[in-house]
């Protein structure tokens, strides 16, 4: 599988509690951490087994060795990763004692992911129709609209994570085989505007499906505590409820959910059963520091749902969960 996408260096502040505008907290000491959206998800995708390729950029500085050498050392392919002169991305974030997280992202080399070097990089690593072509916002329009029509022409699975969801034309997203929105993010897809908390419950099926038909063959919706939404083109939405644990940092939740449905994908799951991986992959992920520091091997994911030891683990409802505390992936 192909993961296009951002990749960050993330710097990490534990407070009591998340400020507001014009409101100075004072936290805990800084932790480092790799991080963004494409580098996470193709990390996560990984660690499941997955054999992963990854199409970015970073700078020519200390921030780019440490993002490059997290990558390398999860196996995964940077025949695609280019340095350039702007500095690595950085993604400032603050994180709750409940697990919740504010972030800002300066984008730096991501601006570069345009789509000459996309259309370059997949030329070279020429995906198939087995292949799953999973691409992140978190880089130029033109990458993410390259990275998909190529997909699409070799046949590949498309799945585009639409974080952040504006500015999205229709093209771009009609190169889509899977959506993979939250709750504010399906909201503004379908002209809803930001959606404040998200959608009630009601609300989230009447959007997944205009969604669906207006934009993509399947649409599958994170909905955090209450796990994820699937509305295909053809049949009723389902619903995938999300284990329970003891939340640390939720900070990469999503990306967790996005690489190990991918993963799932390429192992040659059905949509309902890599959500299901995708789900407990992703709730287990905030039972750890760091956007990838809870991210789970196959083995540990095997062990948290009782299931087999590779992609395919049983739903998460029959997993072991860690305390009573629900906690899902936005």
């Amino acid at each position: 599988m192909l993961v296009v996408g951002s990749v960050n260096v993330d710097l990490v502040v534990a407070a009591p509690r998340l400020p507001v505008p014009g409101q100075t907290v004072t936290g805990g000491d800084v932790g480092r951490y790799p991080g963004g959206k494409g580098g996470n998800q193709a990390t996560a995708a990984a660690r499941l087994g997955a054999a992963v390729a990854f199409v970015g950029a970073v700078g020519a500085d200390d921030m780019g060795s440490q993002a490059r050498s997290a990558l390398a050392a999860e196996g995964i392919d940077l025949t695609g990763l280019v340095e350039t002169v702007r500095p690595t991305g950085v993604a400032l974030i603050v994180v709750d004692p409940r697990g919740e997280n504010l972030i800002v992202v300066a984008p730096g080399a991501n601006g570069e992911v345009r789509a000459r070097h996309v259309t370059a990089a997949l030329r070279r690593l020429a995906p198939g129709p087995r292949d799953v072509v999973l691409v992140c916002r978190e880089i130029p329009p033109d990458g993410v609209r390259a990275a998909l029509q190529m997909g699409r022409h070799a046949g590949a699975t498309t799945i585009l994570n639409p974080a952040p969801a504006d500015d999205l034309d229709a093209e771009t997203l009609a190169l889509a085989d899977i959506l993979t929105p939250n709750e504010t993010e399906l909201a503004i897809l379908v002209g809803g505007g930001p959606g404040g908390d998200g959608p009630d419950p009601a609300a989230r099926h009447l959007l997944a499906d205009r969604a669906v038909a207006a934009r993509a063959p399947a649409v599958v919706v994170t909905l955090g505590a209450a796990g994820a939404l699937i509305v295909e083109a053809r049949g009723a939405a389902v619903a995938v409820p999300a284990p329970s644990v003891d939340p640390v940092d939720a900070t990469g939740a999503g990306d967790t959910f996005n690489g190990a449905l991918a993963a799932g994908l390429a192992a040659k799951l059905d949509l309902l059963a890599a959500v299901r991986q995708a789900v407990a992959a992703a709730s287990l992920s905030t039972t750890r520091p760091g956007a990838r520091g809870g991210m789970p091997t196959r083995a540990e994911l095997a062990r948290f749902t009782g299931g087999p030891d590779g992609p395919g683990a049983d739903a998460p409802g029959r997993g072991r969960a860690r305390g009573n505390r629900p906690v899902g992936m936005t």
